[in-house]
């Protein structure tokens, strides 16, 4: 009796499954896709504009750039309630978490900073100086080097983790809009979205080793805006958002040529790798979903509609 009640009691749960959750800037919501079914298994309310998200290393932490209130909202992704607020500075648009867990780094727009926040103690750290409207933020995979693009100064903006200092200024095209390094921490990738490029950095010299441009047939040049980028899992492809564009293009990241353009929904911002990196999902803000791509094939196999205009996405493995 017992062994039969436990087993119908694990056949009525529900199976845990991967997941993508994604911002919704105009609803003020998460949405939580389930990978396996591709649909929207629950929505929870945040911040004001919610754009930047991303998990803490061991996923119990998830981390959302609440822009218009001006905080950094950590949230329990067990229940979807938020914890409590990191201070951010104004309009905090996005950030990046250092590989060991404890800084965050924090894109002011409205500031001109860089602001340093501890996720331990909630206090800030430093608040650096950088050009005019920072947003884009990566950081260098053994948490040395962070950088920040100011899209009105178009510069991407070297720093020091240990001083807080810029140690290096490079410039690239109109309207720098997110910066990645590649997963050896070898090279520095920023896109310009009004520039319609993507400039190559060697990160140890910080000088450029190339530029990647754009050409799409029946789309007009102005339209393609490179914006939210992300390596392949084996780090041979970078997949570039091109915004109003609608499609996403698939770089050769060797000899940054581009090897195709996918078509997405309209006005795609940014992307997730599924857990399983089986599954790429792109945020399309103007169509209101989220497109889902078949790695192997690189083709679009589903639509999931999501919540107004969303913008970010981050994966985050079954518990």
């Amino acid at each position: 009796m017992i062994r039969t009640l436990l087993l119908t009691t694990l056949l009525a749960s529900p199976a845990l499954a991967d997941e993508i959750w994604v911002t919704n800037e105009m609803d003020d919501t998460l949405s939580v896709i389930d990978v396996d079914t591709l649909s929207v298994k629950a929505t929870y309310p945040v911040g004001e504009r919610p754009r930047g998200i991303t998990f803490s290393k061991d996923f119990k932490y998830l981390y959302v750039c609440a822009s218009d209130s001006n905080a950094v909202q950590v949230i329990d992704p067990e229940t979807g309630k938020v914890l409590h607020d990191l201070p951010s500075g104004d309009d905090p648009e996005q950030f990046v978490l250092a590989p060991d867990d404890r800084l965050l780094y924090i894109a002011n727009e409205n500031d001109a900073v860089t602001t340093v926040v501890d996720t331990q103690t909630r206090k800030v750290v430093a608040q650096i100086d950088v050009g005019v409207e920072p947003e884009g933020m990566g950081i260098s995979p053994d948490g040395k080097v962070q950088v920040t693009t100011s899209e009105t100064t178009n510069m991407a903006h070297w720093i020091d983790t240990q001083t807080h200092k810029i140690i290096a200024n490079s410039l690239v095209d109109s309207r720098p809009r997110h910066a990645e390094f590649s997963p050896d921490g070898t090279e520095l990738w920023v896109s310009s979205e009004i520039g319609g490029t993507v400039a190559v950095f060697d990160a140890a010299t910080q000088l450029e080793k190339g530029k990647i441009s754009f050409a799409i047939k029946g789309v007009r040049a102005e339209k393609i805006q490179p914006v939210g980028m992300l390596f392949s899992p084996d780090a041979t492809k970078v997949f570039i958002a091109l915004g109003p564009a609608n499609h996403i293009a698939v770089v050769d990241a060797k000899t940054l040529e581009v090897e195709r353009y996918i078509l997405v929904g309209r006005r795609v911002w940014h992307m997730a790798l599924s857990p399983d990196q089986t599954k790429l999902f792109t945020t399309n803000g103007v169509s209101g979903d989220v497109t889902v791509i078949d790695m192997a094939s690189l083709e679009p196999v589903a639509t999931i509609k999501v919540g107004r205009f969303p913008w970010g996405a981050a994966a985050r493995p079954s518990p």
